[in-house]
């Protein structure tokens, strides 16, 4: 019986066959070179069911593997590798065992079919044939997926391997085991940095791949070779008469010279009809080992053979003629491929085949200024690259480049300089410049200097000097006729009205035009529906920045804008932060800061919400490294909301830690940077914590005039959010000076703004403040040892004077108060759960137990616990695994750090943990 199985697995099946009950087996595993044939043997070998069964190895070719087989009684397994190799005399051994086959045997026999002296036949032509009682199947191996690559990087890589370096390994591989086992040693090899599509190309043809296709190659009479030669100059799988022409052999000799590649495996039939070296990779090797002049005359008949393709491929075109030294076929072809790429979206691509262009010394100087534009405006839209900054630097030092020519290129680079790397103050400088230089010869791109000037984003300048700037664009734009220009002024005015609080700035989403014939209109559109979502994430218009994130998306996938997709998903993560969307956030946001590390602009969104999540978490370390360690974007380089939010969190931080005198002095800095923008609802992430920080400090006259300030900035301004913070910064002022009353109206009313918006976190804030100012209204006495007050988890030293007191006054209204604070109090606790704020819930806990009603207070003795932790000691614990020190957990639950440090001795010895290190695994 004879049965045909076809895998690219390794499965089951195969060994349950070897079995003492089954009858007589052959087993053809058929696969190319390095399909891992050998390694299929050795499994089958080593499966459960070949466990006490007989097994004899027979590798052909080597007559020292091979052993004597004869017929016995029970099982035997016997593994045939190579079969392709074997003479006649030994398929005919072969043969002679499996045409007397008894029950019991089960032979394995592996060869490569492309090698067979007999295509199909791999023991050979028998006139008999296989004997009935002989059980035959076939298994195929086949190349991995981009699946099965996939999971071969993650082994060797982790799960962090960049995708497009996976996909360029399968691709380049051909999916070969072999291959791809011995690129990924290579490049595991190499630091991490060079973990790259670059990286991956620049390691070359694997040894055993390259003497394989040479030796190949090198079995073919020498009038035969030029066929493999044209595979190799070509690089990709072509029909018969493409290649023979490439080859220059001619139709007859051609067709014969390729019959005979095919047979030794020189070329393979990589598609139907179409033809290629057997790993697409070894083209390589093969195309090093063809002599000079010789590779040159392939690569001028390939040109004229790619030329005739409709479309014309016209990268692949430049390739062959710079190859065959057609400098002037070369640069042209470069250029329509550039436009091409840049017309449909594929700007990478773009940059990829200007910029090597650019850098060539036999680029005559008018080409390279028609060329130097082109590379600039895919830069613009892309991604990072330091190659091409630097090649627009040593455009524009040319003298002889036309004054119109240097201002485009100045003014693109400005944008690069700004964005993708991040270096503002050099970008602002090569704007300005640009806007000077093109004042005059080209109005219609000053104008899109001009604009981009007028983002207020941009730190340093007043909000006032991008205002001017912005006048003066939209005048300039005005007066002209270009749809491109007013697409790029109009996308920059929209972002600069919902920046400042614009309440008419919602009909400027109207003026994109999303739907313009024209792709560079439709890409300014993109970027001012993303501009505008950040912008209105900052204001707390959390479900409209949904709605035109989305929209900013579609339409740069759409078009091919790559930068602009990427800040859009930085803002995304914003998103996520302020509207409770916390499962996975950390992860998201690391993801997202290995993806862009090179970029800090873009990384700066995730890496401050990756801090704010570690804070809330308590892991303050990791939230410190985050929002201020070394790979941080520096203050002077951040966008101005980006900076105000990152220096709030660093402010409270420092208050949590108790460093008031630290929060102080950072509070005044970045209110003064924030003061000299004049973008006063950016001010919505400091305004509450500077306020904390200056009064507790005993500066309360300057938090006063801080809050005036803060009022007076956003009045008349569409900014939801500021005004909730402003109503926040209030009640933390007369909490600070006692006017208890008063901050529990306060609180309410900034924890009922915060939901409407909704920012759940800061809402629960609000809440806990509010129903721990109740608290202090009724005057409940403060256990002894509790160390100082609660306010928002700082440990402050915060007064005890009687002040005014809240709603609900009188023997029954004090009843009344104290239950609805606690019950609040209870509610924001499970509110910090379920967002995952583990300090902060805890913190919470504290609080409610630092003013627990006496009826609620436990009796005196304690229960035992026995082994189990108690509520407060597994607390302790958890807090001690966030990374808390034991005075910042005595400071958030009040306790004192000897009574910290009693509680943590006692979770180790209930839980077995040897360490404070150890506590995490046993935290179950």
């Amino acid at each position: 019986m004879v049965a045909t199985h076809e895998s690219a697995g390794r499965p089951a099946p195969l060994r349950s066959l070897v079995d003492a009950g089954s009858g007589a087996v052959l087993v053809l595993v058929e696969g190319a070179a390095g399909m891992g044939k050998s390694h299929f043997l050795r499994g089958v070998g080593a499966s459960p069911e070949a466990a006490g069964v007989t097994r004899l190895a027979w590798r052909c070719g080597d007559p020292d593997a091979q052993p004597e087989v004869v017929r016995q009684e029970g099982p035997l397994l016997l593994l045939v590798d190579d079969a392709h190799r074997a003479d006649a005399e030994e398929r005919q051994r072969l043969r002679r065992v499996l045409e007397a086959p008894w029950p019991g045997l089960t032979a394995v026999v592996s060869y490569r079919p492309e090698e067979l002296e007999v295509p199909g036949l791999p023991l050979g032509a028998s006139p008999d044939g296989y004997p009935p009682e002989l059980t035959v199947v076939r298994h195929r191996l086949e190349p991995w997926d981009a699946a099965g690559v996939r999971r071969a990087a993650a082994e060797v890589l982790g799960d962090h391997g960049p995708a497009e370096v996976v996909t360029r390994l399968w691709e380049r591989s051909g999916g070969v085991p072999q291959v791809v086992v011995d690129l990924l040693a290579l490049l595991r090899g190499r630091p991490l940095e060079e973990h790259t599509v670059d990286g991956l190309d620049g390691l070359g043809v694997p040894v055993r791949l390259a003497e394989l296709a040479l030796s190949r190659t090198l079995r073919l009479s020498p009038e035969d070779r030029p066929v493999v030669w044209a595979a190799a100059v070509l690089d990709e799988p072509v029909s018969r008469d493409e290649l023979v022409a490439v080859s220059g052999l001619g139709p007859a000799r051609g067709r014969s010279a390729l019959l005979a590649a095919l047979a030794c495996a020189a070329l393979a039939e990589r598609e139907e009809g179409r033809y290629g070296l057997p790993v697409p990779l070894a083209a390589l090797a093969v195309h090093a080992s063809v002599p000079g002049p010789v590779r040159q005359e392939l690569h001028q008949r390939a040109a004229r053979a790619v030329a005739r393709r409709q479309p014309v491929p016209w990268a692949v075109l430049a390739r062959h003629h710079r190859a065959g030294g057609h400098v002037r076929g070369w640069l042209r072809a470069v250029e329509n491929a550039a436009r091409a790429a840049a017309g449909s979206g594929r700007h990478q691509e773009a940059i990829g085949l200007l910029e090597p262009t650019l850098t060539s010394p036999v680029v005559p100087p008018q080409v390279r200024a028609r060329l130097a534009p082109l590379l600039a405006r895919s830069a613009v839209v892309g991604l990072r690259s330091d190659q091409t900054v630097e090649v627009l630097r040593h455009i524009i030092r040319d003298a002889s480049l036309p004054l119109a020519v240097r201002g485009e290129l100045r003014l693109d680079l400005g944008l690069l300089l700004n964005n993708q790397l991040g270096r503002v103050r050099q970008g602002w400088r090569e704007l300005e410049l640009a806007a000077a230089e093109l004042r005059e010869v080209r109005p219609d791109l000053a104008a899109r200097a001009m604009a981009a000037l007028a983002l207020p984003q941009w730190p340093g300048p007043s909000v006032e000097v991008h205002r001017t700037w912005l006048l003066t664009a939209v005048q300039v734009a005005e007066e002209s006729e270009d749809d491109v220009i007013h697409a790029a002024v109009a996308a920059n005015r929209l972002s600069f009205s919902l920046s400042v609080g614009d309440p008419e700035a919602w009909d400027l989403v109207e003026s994109l035009p999303t739907d313009s014939p024209e792709p560079s209109c439709r890409l300014h559109a993109a970027r001012g529906l993303c501009n505008a979502a950040d912008s209105a994430a900052w204001l707390g218009y959390y479900p409209r920045a949904e709605e035109m994130l989305a929209a900013g998306l579609e339409l740069s996938a759409r078009n091919g804008a790559p930068y602009t997709e990427h800040t859009a998903l930085g803002t995304r993560l914003l998103l996520e932060w302020y509207t409770g969307r916390w499962g996975g956030l950390a992860e998201r946001c690391e993801r997202f800061v290995d993806a862009t590390a090179d970029m800090p602009l873009l990384s700066s969104d995730a890496r401050m919400v990756r801090g704010l999540v570690a804070f809330a978490q308590g892991d303050w370390g990791t939230a410190l490294s985050w929002l201020s360690g070394d790979d941080a974007t520096a203050p002077e380089d951040t966008p101005a909301p980006l900076a105000a939010a990152t220096s709030g969190a660093l402010v409270r931080l420092a208050l949590a830690r108790q460093e008031v005198g630290g929060a102080a002095e950072r509070a005044r800095e970045a209110w003064s940077v924030v003061t000299a923008k004049g973008v006063w609802g950016w001010a919505a992430e400091l305004a509450p914590w500077a306020v904390e920080a200056l009064a507790r400090a005993g500066e309360r006259e300057t938090a006063r005039h801080m809050v005036h300030a803060f009022a007076l900035g956003i009045e008349g301004r569409d900014v939801p959010v500021a005004r909730a913070a402003l109503v926040w910064s209030q009640a933390v002022l007369a909490e600070v000076e006692g006017r208890w009353g008063e901050a529990v109206r306060l609180y309410r009313a900034a924890s009922a703004a915060y939901a409407a918006l909704p920012r759940p976190y800061a809402q629960a804030l609000n809440a806990e403040s509010a129903a721990r100012c109740a608290l202090e209204t009724r005057g409940r006495d403060v256990p002894e040892g509790a160390g100082g007050d609660s306010r928002q988890g700082t440990g402050a030293e915060g007064p005890r004077t009687e002040g005014e007191t809240g709603e609900g006054e009188g023997t029954d209204g004090v009843d009344d108060t104290t239950a609805w604070a606690v019950a609040e109090l209870q509610a924001c606790t499970e509110r910090f759960s379920d967002l995952g704020a583990v300090w902060d819930a805890a913190r919470c806990r504290a609080v409610l137990r630092t003013y627990q009603p006496a009826k609620d207070k436990r009796r005196p003795g304690r229960p035992s616990q026995a082994d189990q932790l108690s509520p407060r000691e597994r607390e302790v614990a958890e807090l001690a695994v966030s990374g808390l020190t034991n005075r910042e957990i005595a400071t958030t639950l009040h306790l004192s750090p000897r009574t910290v440090e009693q509680h943590i001795a006692r979770a180790m010895r209930k839980t077995g943990a040897l360490s404070r290190q150890d506590l995490p695994r046993h935290l179950v």
